[in-house]
């Protein structure tokens, strides 16, 4: 996982509603980049939900969300329809950039072991700068306490 003050690893990735999303498009702006299991799991669908709910706050704020899932660009589509959901969902069916900001890896739940998405967030500066880095997260709150760093820095 990048660590704060290092560079953000790079990333193009096809994103719900057609579009294409690359960090360098952001420069200039703070970017928050939440990565999340899965569409449409509990979860993730309040994380996507309270993101949302926060939207114009952080775009006001000069940030912008996406959120990040090795899912289909048509299943973040339906998620994103099915829950009126207004941040940007990237796409990464590959993992390249999953692992890059390293939260794809080994996971276990009730002893089976599985590869899997450790929920995190990666704060981003307006110079491409790692300014915050949450791990293990919970879903509840959250995009609270991070829209609270993102007026701090």
């Amino acid at each position: 996982m990048p660590t704060e003050g290092q560079p953000a690893p790079d990333f193009t990735l096809p994103g719900a509603g057609g579009r294409t999303l690359s960090l360098a498009d952001f420069r200039g702006r703070k970017v928050v980049l939440y990565f999340y299991p899965k569409d449409d799991t509990s979860g993730c669908t309040l994380e996507a939900q309270e993101f949302t709910r926060l939207k114009e706050a952080f775009d006001a704020a000069g940030a912008s969300v996406i959120g990040v899932s090795p899912d289909s660009v048509a299943s973040h589509d339906k998620f994103a329809k099915k829950y009126s959901l207004d941040v940007a969902l990237a796409s990464d069916e590959t993992k390249e950039m999953l692992t890059a900001y390293g939260v794809w890896g080994e996971k276990s739940m009730y002893g089976r072991k599985y590869l899997g998405v450790e929920r995190a967030t990666v704060l981003i500066d307006g110079d491409g700068k790692v300014a915050r880095v949450w791990t293990k997260v919970k879903a509840r709150g959250h995009a609270d306490e991070v829209f609270a760093a993102v007026q701090r820095i």
